[in-house]
């Protein structure tokens, strides 16, 4: 701090908060009036947290992850999973401390992963799970600064080729299943006719069928959904009711079900072993003319855009752009 005789007058230039605090000028007519604001500044201080210097985060980034999973993680459905994926994460990247973390050391990890073999799109998910916990801290006052994360671009992913099976393939798979005597037949089915993922319909209770509905709790995304059925699937699946099960339908059946597909000759995409039952049904839904948004509500999807990847499968799909374009109509007008 310091007051000096200038060509305009008195000059006060002061950090009253100290070194790397905020720092004030202004000039005065006096040197009486130059002090007499120093004091005032110098009081200010002890009284508001304006000119206090920031205190060093001394925390690292598994503190804060460790906060994200007491605070938030541990009431989400997949908080365990996640949680074990961030302090994976954390580890690799050498657990830094917190308010070193940047842009740049995410981006020379992700780099990293990439060059050996991890995929774009686990980095993507990656990133997604980090910033969204950066913004969860942000949140509930544990993290003061900017996301560090909240600039960076994910990988531009290009667009997989909607795989599902085709009706000669359904009655394969079904004929295949039904003689095995597990429970992978009665599960397949209920996929293929309400559009459920895998896990949601082999750990069907009594309770959730009723009244020739399927309401499936404990979802993907936290709502629950019905669906109607048929009254002879729904006779069908009460029928297959396990001894001492308790209120569970049927047993674990996802490995049954995998051996038996490896004896067909169906082709499935990599992670698309029992998925594609759901795509099947998204699928022929639209094929046979469904309409978008009730599919949506069928599938439990958040967001209308993640069900629009099976719009184009439907009759009438874009079929405007044979008669609405510039030049429909005029093609036989040409000689």
């Amino acid at each position: 701090m310091a007051i000096k005789k200038s060509d305009t007058g008195w000059l006060a230039d002061i950090q009253p908060g100290g070194r790397g605090a905020k720092r004030y000028r202004k000039t005065f007519k006096t040197k009486a009036e130059a002090l007499a604001w120093e004091a005032w500044l110098k009081t200010q201080v002890n009284q508001s947290s304006e000119w206090t210097p920031q205190k060093r985060d001394t925390r690292r980034l598994t503190d804060l992850v460790e906060l994200w999973h007491q605070h938030h993680g541990n009431q989400l459905k997949a908080g365990k999973d996640t949680y074990a994926r961030l302090l994976n994460m954390v580890a690799a990247m050498g657990n830094p401390p917190a308010e070193t973390f940047n842009t740049a050391t995410f981006a020379a990890y992700r780099t990293r992963r990439i060059n050996e073999g991890i995929t774009a799109s686990n980095m993507n998910r990656e990133h997604a799970y980090l910033r969204a916990a950066f913004n969860e801290l942000r949140r509930i006052g544990e993290w003061k600064r900017e996301n560090p994360l909240r600039d960076l671009r994910q990988f531009r992913i290009e667009e997989r080729e909607l795989s599902y099976l085709t009706t000669d393939q359904i009655r394969t798979l079904l004929g295949a299943l039904q003689p095995r005597q597990s429970s992978a037949y009665i599960v397949a089915k209920i996929c293929l006719s309400t559009g459920a993922r895998w896990s949601e319909a082999e750990q069907l209770t009594v309770t959730q069928v009723k009244n020739e509905q399927i309401t499936y709790n404990r979802t993907k995304s936290g709502k629950n959904r019905t669906i109607p059925i048929t009254p002879e699937l729904e006779n069908e699946i009460l029928q297959k009711k396990i001894k001492s099960s308790g209120m569970r339908l049927f047993r674990d059946c996802y490995e049954d079900f995998r051996r038996c597909i490896a004896t067909l000759d169906i082709d499935l995409p990599q992670g698309q072993l029992t998925h594609v039952l759901r795509h099947t049904f998204a699928s022929h839904f639209m094929m046979n003319g469904g309409n978008i948004l009730t599919l949506q509500r069928i599938l439990g999807h958040s967001s209308i855009t993640m069900t629009m990847k099976y719009a184009h499968l439907a009759p009438e799909h874009l079929q405007d752009a044979k008669h609405l374009n510039p030049i429909a109509g005029t093609l036989l007008q040409i000689k």
